[in-house]
């Protein structure tokens, strides 16, 4: 099937992680490291964000970061369709700012 706006997917992951002992911080900086590692980049402070080609593809970095999943705290994944994400509105106080960069696919066929 060809890609589409309605195919292509965003993951986005949002946590909110204890901090209060050295060994949280830890915890919580290893989490943060590893979804990095998976691709995933910074959209606000707990809320990290991943381009997907597709559902299959998608799949599989939600499975990494259950995998990863710190034993205390609060974790969601959700998972958008890139026309859904391209809807949004964002602002930087109250300035409209641009969306993150969508990533360039490459169609072969």
């Amino acid at each position: 099937m060809r890609l589409n706006e309605y195919r292509i997917l965003w993951v986005l992951v949002f946590f909110d992680l204890p901090t209060e002992t050295k060994k949280d911080r830890q915890v919580y900086s290893r989490f943060r490291k590893d979804i990095l590692k998976d691709g995933f980049r910074m959209f606000q402070f707990s809320i990290y964000l991943r381009h997907c080609s597709s559902r299959e593809n998608s799949e599989v970095h939600i499975k990494r970061v259950k995998k990863i999943l710190p034993p205390k705290g609060h974790v969601a994944i959700m998972t958008i369709t890139d026309k859904q994400f391209g809807m949004m509105e964002l602002f930087y106080g109250n300035e409209k700012t641009e969306l993150p960069d969508t990533p360039q696919q490459l169609e072969l066929f």
